[in-house]
């Protein structure tokens, strides 16, 4: 279905080079950033009472590290796709596989080599190590891009981006069952996904008239909402509840132990928060396209859900999220915490 090989050279090709820094101020923000982690790694498991069952790795990359990184981790997703299609006969073969493979590439590293000069860390589950699951990925250019566009104090701002990762790790490490459940999530979109040679025209028919509008910005969908049935669409608002509740989490954490070991963190959250908003016209367009307006959005919606929910029942009270999979909030509930309280806690 996809040629791993063209995705990824795409996405290199496609990637725009990072900060201009010699050797040694490489050296330095490679150091700096394992120190800026190590040091957010105990307030981070004092605030959330989240501790590590293991430790993971931190690997500071480039932006074809984190290419690479995250087409292995797509690879890892794609696996249960792949054998639905070989199961019901339908994986394509010869020149249809060949051409097919290489264009789905493509049009995969563009993506990857658009979100690659975003993205300023993230923690990767999928990825097997020698203790366990799981390593966190600090993206150094893009850390240094953002922080010298914002015109921030670099330590201050290396330290605010790994609380956000340093909890991601947390979530994952410490919370037994979020990897294997975020796993089943997506084989279960995958068991409710049409592959039939009719689906697709269909589908495309009926969109459209709504991608149009995502274009105009009349719209707050993305193209993945645009391909979704209503089984899908049951899966996908699954998992847009945990990543809110994920995100939202990170964002509470980063700001609420921020003003310990980040002095500027309250001017790192305005100039931040300004920054999210912004862009050119085609990079909005983009964004609404691949659904990232709607990601920003998990960031806000989720931190407020955080808020709501411990100030009603308390810290206790919120952990109970971190209990069992059944604890986790619907879509619908991060934006209506008092519905979870309700179901949660009667």
């Amino acid at each position: 279905m996809i040629d791993w090989n063209v995705a990824s050279s795409t996405a290199r090709r496609l990637m725009k080079p990072g900060p201009d820094l010699s050797a040694a101020e490489v050296e330095d923000v490679v150091a700096e950033l394992r120190e800026a982690s190590a040091i957010a790694e105990g307030p981070v498991r004092e605030f959330t009472g989240l501790v590590p069952a293991y430790p993971t790795p931190v690997l500071v990359v480039d932006r074809p590290r984190w290419a690479d990184a995250n087409l292995a981790a797509f690879q890892v997703l794609m696996t249960p796709f792949n054998e639905k299609l070989a199961a019901e006969g339908k994986l394509p073969t010869g020149i249809p596989k060949a051409v097919g493979g290489r264009v789905t590439g493509a049009e995969l590293g563009a993506i990857v080599a658009f979100l690659g000069g975003k993205v300023l860390g993230q923690f990767d589950p999928f990825a097997e190590g020698g203790h366990g699951p799981g390593r966190l990925l600090l993206v150094a250019p893009n850390i240094v891009h953002v922080e010298r566009e914002l015109n921030v104090d670099p330590a201050d701002f290396r330290r605010w981006v790994c609380l956000h990762e340093e909890t991601h790790r947390a979530q994952f490490t410490a919370v037994p069952w979020m990897r294997g459940h975020m796993l089943s999530q997506v084989d279960q979109l995958m068991d409710v996904t049409d592959v039939g040679g009719g689906a697709v025209t269909e589908m495309l028919s009926d969109a459209l008239p709504e991608l149009v509008r995502i274009v105009r910005g009349d719209s707050d969908k993305s193209l993945s909402d645009l391909f979704q049935n209503e089984q899908q669409r049951e899966v996908v608002d699954r998992l847009t509840g945990l990543m809110s509740l994920l995100e939202g989490h990170a964002d509470v954490v980063m700001d609420d132990i921020g003003p310990e070991i980040v002095p500027s963190v309250a001017e790192i959250r305005r100039k931040f928060t300004k920054r999210r908003a912004s862009g050119s016209t085609l990079s909005k367009v983009f964004r609404r396209l691949l659904g990232y307006e709607a990601k920003m959005r998990q960031y806000s919606e989720g931190a407020t859900f955080v808020r709501a929910v411990t100030d009603q029942v308390g810290k206790d009270g919120f952990d109970a999220v971190w209990a069992a999979p059944e604890h986790l909030p619907t879509r619908a509930e991060i934006v209506d915490p008092k519905s979870w309280v309700a179901r949660v806690h009667g």
